[in-house]
C-alpha cells in the first residue's frame, strides 16, 4: 500500500508543482506563447493513454504493465528536467503523460485485485486522501523547490520517489499472471486509435475554446467533427473486437453508468472550483498568491476526512447507496453557498463554504471507483478502473473550460459595463502585483466583477451538481462482498431483461 500511495502521489502532485514552478521556466527557456502546451500536453497523453493502460493490464497483467508506466514516467521526468528549450520541454512532457496515464489506473486496478469489495473502501479512502495531499501540499513544494533548487528540481523530485515505488513493488507486490494465448495480436489497434484521436479532441476543445480560438471558429468547429466522428467509429470498432480497449458491455450495468455519470460531474465541479476558489480569494479577499495551496485547505481536509470515514463505514456495514446521495446534496449546497460569495465575505465565511463542498467530494471521490469495480467482472477491472478514471478527467476538462469561458465573459461585461478601463477588459484573471497598481476605483470595479463571475461560474456548478445528486438516487446497492473477487453485477441469467443482477457468491 505504501508503494501504491507512492505511485498515486507521482500522478497527483506532478502538475500542481509544476504551475508554481511555470514562471521561472519561461524565464529561463522563453517560449510564452507555448506555455498552455506544457500542461495541454502531459493532459492529452495522460488522458489518451488512461484507457489504454487499464486494457493492457487486464490483458498481460497488472504488475509489468503498472511497473512499465512508472518507468515511462520517470523516463519523461528525468528527461523533462533536462529540456533546454520549450519545444524539447513540451515533448517530454508528452512521455511524462503517457505514463501517468497508468498509474492511477494501476493503483485502483491493483486494490481492486488484491481487496475484497467489501474492505475497498478503506483502502481506496486513503488513496483519496493522498489526493487531497498532493492539492495541499504541491504548490508549496513546488514553490520551495523551484526558489531553492531550481526549476528542474520539480521534474527531478520525482526520481528518488518513482525509484522507492519501482524497488518495493518489485519485491513485494505478488500478483497472478494472465495467461492470455493470442498475444499482440489481439490488442484492438484501430479501436485504440480512434478513442485517441477522439479524446484529444475533446480536451483540445475544451483547451482551446474561448482562449486561443473563438468557439465558433473553424479550427474548433473542426475538433468537434473529427471528435465525434472518431467516437461515433470507435464505438461501433468496439463491437466488432476480439479484446475492445473499452467493452460496451460494461456498460450494460446501471451501476457502472450511474457512476461514470457521477465521476464526470465530479471532476467537472472539483476541478473548477481548484481553479476558481484561489482567484476569487486572491483578488477580492487580497490573499497572497505564494498560499494558493493553503488557501484550499478547508475543502481539501474535509475531503479527505470525510472520504476515509466513508470508507471506513462502508467497510464495516457494506453498504453504499446512502454516500452518493449525501455527497450529490453536500455539493449542491457547498456549490450555492460559494455562489453567494460577493466582495463582502469574510475568509471564515467562504471557508465554512468550501468545507460543505469538500464533504460532498469526499462521499462522492472514493465510492464512485468503489461500485464501478463492485459491477464489473474480474476480468475487465482494468477497463472499468480506467473508464471511470477517464470520465473523471474529462469532466475536468469541461468543467475548467465551460465555467471558466462563464466567468471570463461575466468579468469583461461587468468591467466594460462600469467602465474599467480597456486593460482589465483584455484579461479576466490579474496578479496580485498588476491588482496593486490599478486605480482604487478600478480595482474596486475589477473585485466586483471577479465577485459576479465566480457567483456565475458557481451557480453553474450547482446546477449541474443537481443531476448527480440525482443520478445517486438510482444507484443499487448490490451487496459488496465480505472476501474473495468482486462479484459482477450483471448476471447470466438476467441478460434478457437488461436490469443488472447481483451474481451468486463463487
Amino acid at each position: 500500500m505504501l508503494a501504491l500511495m507512492i505511485a498515486m502521489l507521482l500522478a497527483m502532485l506532478d502538475n500542481m508543482i509544476i504551475g508554481t514552478a511555470m514562471p521561472t521556466i519561461v524565464g529561463e527557456l522563453g517560449g510564452l506563447a507555448h506555455l498552455s502546451w506544457v500542461v495541454t500536453a502531459y493532459t492529452l497523453a495522460t488522458a489518451a493513454s488512461t484507457p489504454i493502460w487499464g486494457k493492457l493490464g487486464d490483458m498481460y497483467g497488472r504488475k509489468g504493465v503498472f511497473l512499465t508506466a512508472i518507468v515511462i514516467f520517470l523516463i519523461g521526468s528525468a528527461l523533462s528536467g533536462m529540456a533546454q528549450d520549450m519545444g524539447q520541454l513540451i515533448g517530454f512532457r508528452a512521455v511524462q503523460g503517457l505514463g501517468a496515464g497508468g498509474l492511477m489506473v494501476g493503483v485502483m486496478a491493483i486494490i481492486g485485485d488484491l481487496i475484497p469489495p467489501r474492505e475497498r473502501g478503506k483502502y481506496q479512502g486513503m488513496m483519496a486522501g493522498v489526493m487531497a495531499l498532493a492539492m495541499i501540499g504541491g504548490p508549496l513544494v513546488g514553490g520551495t523547490i523551484t526558489d531553492h533548487w531550481g526549476w528542474r528540481w520539480s521534474f527531478y523530485i520525482n526520481l528518488p520517489l518513482g525509484v522507492v515505488a519501482l524497488a518495493m513493488l518489485t519485491t513485494v507486490l505478488h500478483l497472478p499472471k494472465k495467461e492470455r494465448g493470442a498475444g499482440m495480436s489481439r490488442i484492438d489497434y484501430l479501436g485504440a486509435a480512434l478513442l485517441t484521436i477522439g479524446i484529444t479532441s475533446i480536451v483540445l476543445v475544451t483547451t482551446w475554446g474561448g482562449t486561443e480560438y473563438a468557439w465558433g471558429s473553424a479550427v474548433i468547429m473542426e475538433l468537434i467533427a473529427i471528435g465525434v466522428a472518431s467516437l461515433i467509429g470507435f464505438l461501433f470498432v468496439e463491437t466488432k473486437a476480439a479484446e475492445p480497449i473499452m467493452p460496451l458491455h460494461i456498460f450494460r450495468s446501471r451501476n457502472f453508468t450511474l457512476m461514470s455519470v457521477i465521476g464526470f460531474l465530479t471532476g467537472f465541479v472539483m476541478f473548477g472550483a481548484v481553479l476558481f476558489l484561489p482567484l476569487f480569494q486572491q483578488s477580492v479577499q487580497g490573499a497572497s498568491a505564494t498560499n494558493s495551496g493553503l488557501l484550499l485547505l478547508p475543502m481539501l481536509l474535509s475531503m479527505m476526512v470525510v472520504s476515509l470515514i466513508a470508507g471506513r463505514v462502508t467497510t464495516n456495514s457494506g453498504k453504499y447507496k446512502i454516500f452518493p446521495i449525501i455527497g450529490g446534496g453536500l455539493m449542491v449546497a457547498g456549490l450555492f453557498l460559494l455562489a453567494q460569495m460577493d466582495t463582502g465575505t469574510s475568509r471564515l465565511t467562504s471557508g465554512v463554504y468550501m468545507a460543505v463542498l469538500g464533504a460532498g467530494m469526499g462521499f462522492l471521490m472514493q465510492i464512485t471507483m468503489l461500485v464501478a469495480q463492485n459491477s464489473v467482472e474480474m476480468k475487465d477491472m482494468g477497463v472499468a478502473s480506467s473508464a471511470t478514471t477517464l470520465f473523471r478527467t474529462l469532466g475536468s476538462s469541461f468543467g475548467v473550460a465551460i465555467m471558466g469561458a462563464l466567468f471570463t465573459s461575466r468579468v469583461q461585461d461587468e468591467m466594460a459595463g462600469q467602465g474599467g478601463g480597456a486593460a482589465t477588459q483584455q484579461s479576466a484573471q490579474l496578479d496580485a502585483a498588476s491588482l496593486a497598481k490599478l486605480p482604487e476605483q478600478v480595482r474596486e470595479a475589477y473585485q466586483v466583477a471577479v465577485s459576479s463571475g465566480t457567483h456565475s461560474a458557481f451557480l453553474l456548478g450547482s446546477a449541474v451538481a443537481v443531476i448527480g445528486f440525482l443520478a445517486a438516487f438510482l444507484v443499487k446497492e448490490v451487496p459488496l462482498k465480505g472476501a474473495g473477487p468482486a462479484q459482477p453485477e450483471t448476471g447470466a441469467s438476467d441478460s434478457r431483461r437488461g436490469e443488472p443482477q447481483p451474481a451468486e457468491t463463487v
